[in-house]
C-alpha cells in the first residue's frame, strides 16, 4: 500500500503521511477480539515500570494465531483488516471446518487466497511449515524459537527472515537484524515477507498523534535537574558530561543484559553488531 501525503492546511497537517488503507472490514470479528485494559505503563503494584506511557486511545486486542496448528485444513481469506496492536495488517481466515481465526498478514495475500499449514503444505505466501520442508534462499516470517510455542520471530511490519542454510538437526537463518543463528528444523515459519512495508516511512506530523497512540513526552535528562538525574543541571546547555543512563544511573546505550552461560547463545552464529 502506498503512502499519501496531506494538503498543508495546518502546521501538524504539512507533514503528515499516512497509509492508503484499503481494508476490507472495519469492526474485527467479535469472537476473535478481548477487553484490553489500560496500565499507563505500570505494573501490578501501581509503579511505573515504563515511563512516557498512557492516555492512548481505547483499543480492543485481536486474538492472533501464531501456532498455526490447524494442519491440512484449507483457510479462506475473508478479509484483510487494520490492527491497533501492532503494525502489520492482519487476515481474517475462515477454515473449512468452520473455525475462523486471524493471522498476520504477509504482502501479496488477498481476499478469497486460500493459506494451508502443516509439512505437506505448497511453498506459497501466506503458508506455514516447518523449515526442514522449506527451500533454502525463502524468506519466512512468524518463526518459532521452540516447536509447537508459536512463532516470535519477525511479526512486525515488512519484517522477514532468510533461510541460508541447513546444518544437522538445526536450519540457519539470517535475521532482519543481520544477526545470523540456528533454529531447530522442527520449528515451524510462515512463508512470505509482512505487509504494511511503507510502515517505516510513516511521519506522524503533529505531536498529539504520538499521544493517541500511547507516547507522552520524553523528557531528556540534560533538561532536567541533579536532583531528578545524574545528567542534569549544569550552567547553561550541557552534554551531560558522562555516558546516557537512565535517572537510577543503569546506562542506556550498549548496555548488555544477556547470561553468558545462557543455552541460545550457542545458537547464534554472528552478532548483529
Amino acid at each position: 500500500m502506498a503512502l499519501k501525503q496531506y494538503n498543508p492546511t495546518s502546521p501538524g497537517q504539512r507533514y503528515k503521511t499516512d497509509i492508503v488503507r484499503g481494508f476490507t472490514k472495519d469492526k474485527p470479528e467479535k469472537s476473535l477480539i478481548r477487553a484490553l485494559p489500560q496500565s499507563g505503563g505500570r505494573n501490578n503494584n501501581g509503579r511505573v515500570t515504563v515511563r512516557f506511557r498512557g492516555g492512548r486511545h481505547k483499543r480492543l486486542y485481536r486474538i492472533i494465531d501464531f501456532k498455526r496448528d490447524k494442519t491440512g485444513i484449507p483457510g479462506r481469506v475473508h478479509s484483510i483488516e487494520y490492527d491497533p496492536n501492532r503494525t502489520t495488517f492482519i487476515a481474517l481466515l475462515h477454515y473449512g471446518d468452520g473455525e475462523k481465526r486471524y493471522i498476520l498478514c504477509p504482502a501479496g495475500l488477498s481476499v478469497n487466497g486460500v493459506v494451508y499449514s502443516g509439512p505437506d503444505s505448497e511453498i506459497k505466501v501466506g503458508n506455514a511449515l516447518p523449515l526442514k520442508k522449506i527451500p533454502l534462499g525463502t524468506f519466512v516470517h512468524n518463526v518459532e524459537f521452540r516447536p509447537q510455542k508459536g512463532g516470535q520471530i519477525a511479526r512486525s511490519a515488512g519484517s522477514a527472515v532468510q533461510l541460508i542454510a541447513k546444518e544437522g538437526k538445526y536450519a540457519i537463518l539470517k535475521m532482519p537484524s543481520g544477526e545470523i543463528r540456528k533454529f531447530l528444523l522442527d520449528c515451524y515459519a510462515t512463508i512470505g515477507q509482512l505487509s504494511n512495508l511503507e510502515h517505516e516511512n510513516i511521519s506522524l506530523g503533529k505531536a498529539g498523534r504520538s499521544r493517541w497512540l500511547g507516547r507522552r513526552p520524553h523528557v531528556r535528562g540534560v533538561a532536567m535537574n541533579p536532583h531528578d538525574h545524574p545528567m542534569g543541571g549544569g550552567e547553561g546547555k550541557s552534554s551531560g558530561g558522562r555516558h546516557p543512563c537512565t535517572p537510577w544511573g543503569k546506562p542506556t546505550k550498549g548496555y548488555k543484559t544477556r547470561t553468558k552461560q545462557a543455552e541460545q547463545n550457542k545458537l547464534v552464529i554472528k552478532r548483529r553488531k
